[in-house]
């Protein structure tokens, strides 16, 4: 009767514990992340129509050039890493529903046979203490699956920023090609003109090779650029989870123009330490290592307690009698040897530990954010020097040069000596372009979470 009465009450605990898991796995949270902070669309594939989905919207994407958000979005569609990532925080929530579940109950049968009687012996035994310790581990699970999503989310921003940081590089490298090849193209008819010029004796052997060197040089410079440029652009197809026939996906010609003003954002840091995932995520395991604590030294002397209910039944073989009996069995560690100090110092240490490494965190992120908006401000200032000061002038001494070449006041090598410091004015003009448009991806990087440059 015991054993029946302690079933009974046992019943609205165990309807109350019990969950399902969601329809999303937790992807709302990953979403509500992407949409606030990326202004951009993910998703778990996960069936045939999710994927079907998933590649017309890639074909869209592709057919036309694509921008730095349009690298981004595809990304977040079809990077198998990512789609990895959705798939632990699946699994992350079949664990928090397991710990948040009570304990089931071990129910045994036993069958003795002697001479004079037959004993059948059922034993149902639960353990009091885990139901007792339930609402707080189910508070420590859902902590922990909380973390899990915003380990997805950051798993989300740092795909994000990589591939804009790719996209930049690439992009840029395009860009320097393009130079360096319409460059090639002058120098070679140059080269040509001066090697003729040779042939009839109008100029000598060092005027010939200097012409020469030049053309020489700058090939060398367009091959070594070329590599660079397949490299970044084979690191974007990386992220963007494409092969075969999608990597025929088309660059624009140049980078995006340099905006007039940089942004200002002088309380960066209090906004890094409000929007960083990853300081969520560190605050999150604080919270159910906390609590850990507190169940830990709760049950530090008794740390398993049971009760069974027993019932047998007895029948003598030689009258046919049968009597039976009921009770009760309770089983209790007792802590003679091992008093839980152990394990109590283990729970606060760890607690400590994650306490000083979120402070820690704490004085990174401001950091980080300072110095990735210093180098934001600074790139623009650069990029901007270059666009609007350095390339105008080199603009107008190569015409003048001209000029004075095409009235026979200077030599052809004078006229060669600018047109080299004017490609390298123009390399320098592309890379500090690329340079601002990766630090403004490190901004947001500093500012949401997803890794350093």
């Amino acid at each position: 009767m015991k054993a029946r009465a302690l079933l009974i009450l046992s019943v609205p605990l165990f309807a109350s514990a019990c969950q399902m898991l969601s329809k999303d796995g937790g992807m709302d949270a990953v979403s509500t992340f992407a949409k606030a902070e990326l202004k951009a669309e993910v998703a778990a594939v996960r069936t045939e129509e999710d994927a079907r989905l998933t590649r017309s919207r890639i074909d869209e994407l592709i057919a036309r050039p694509l921008a730095a958000d349009g690298a981004v979005e595809i990304a977040l569609l079809n990077n198998r890493g990512l789609q990895a990532a959705f798939n632990d925080l699946f699994v992350a929530e079949a664990q928090a529903l397991e710990q948040s579940l009570p304990p089931n109950p071990t129910f045994s049968i036993a069958r003795l046979v002697s001479r004079p009687e037959i004993e059948i012996e059922r034993l149902i035994v639960v353990n009091v203490l885990a139901l007792a310790t339930l609402p707080i581990r189910s508070d420590i699970a859902r902590e922990r699956f909380r973390a899990a999503q915003m380990r997805a989310a950051e798993a989300v921003a740092r795909l994000s920023a990589e591939t804009r940081r790719a996209y930049y590089r690439a992009v840029g490298a395009q860009q320097t090609v393009n130079l360096l090849a319409q460059s090639q193209a002058a120098a070679l008819a140059t080269a040509q003109l001066t090697r003729r010029l040779g042939e009839t004796g109008a100029i000598n052997k060092l005027d010939q090779a200097r012409e020469q060197v030049f053309f020489a040089e700058l090939t060398g410079q367009l091959a070594t650029a070329r590599q660079r440029a397949r490299s970044e652009r084979e690191r974007l197809a990386r992220l963007m989870g494409l092969w075969g026939g999608d990597l025929d996906f088309r660059l624009p010609g140049a980078l995006p123009a340099l905006p007039r003003q940089a942004e200002s954002l002088p309380l960066i840091e209090q906004e890094a330490i409000r929007r960083r995932v990853d300081l969520q995520i560190a605050r999150l395991e604080l919270i159910a290592l906390a609590k850990s604590l507190g169940l830990t030294r709760a049950t530090r002397f008794i740390n398993m307690l049971e009760i069974g209910g027993q019932f047998d039944s007895i029948r003598e073989r030689e009258h046919g009698e049968r009597f039976s009996r009921t009770g009760f069995e309770v089983e209790i560690t007792i802590p003679i040897w091992d008093f839980g100090e152990a394990r109590t110092r283990e729970a606060e240490q760890t607690y400590l530990a994650a306490l000083n490494r979120l402070a820690d965190k704490a004085v990174t992120i401001r950091s980080e954010a300072r110095d990735a908006y210093r180098s934001y401000r600074a790139t623009h200032t650069v990029a901007r020097h270059y666009f609007g000061e350095v390339l105008p002038l080199r603009r107008i001494i190569s015409e003048e040069l001209l000029l004075r070449y095409n009235a026979m006041q200077i030599d052809v090598f004078e006229l060669l000596a600018e047109i080299r410091q004017r490609i390298a004015s123009h390399v320098a003009a592309i890379e500090a372009q690329r340079d601002f448009w990766l630090a403004e991806a490190d901004m947001r990087a500093a500012l949401i979470g997803g890794g350093a440059a």
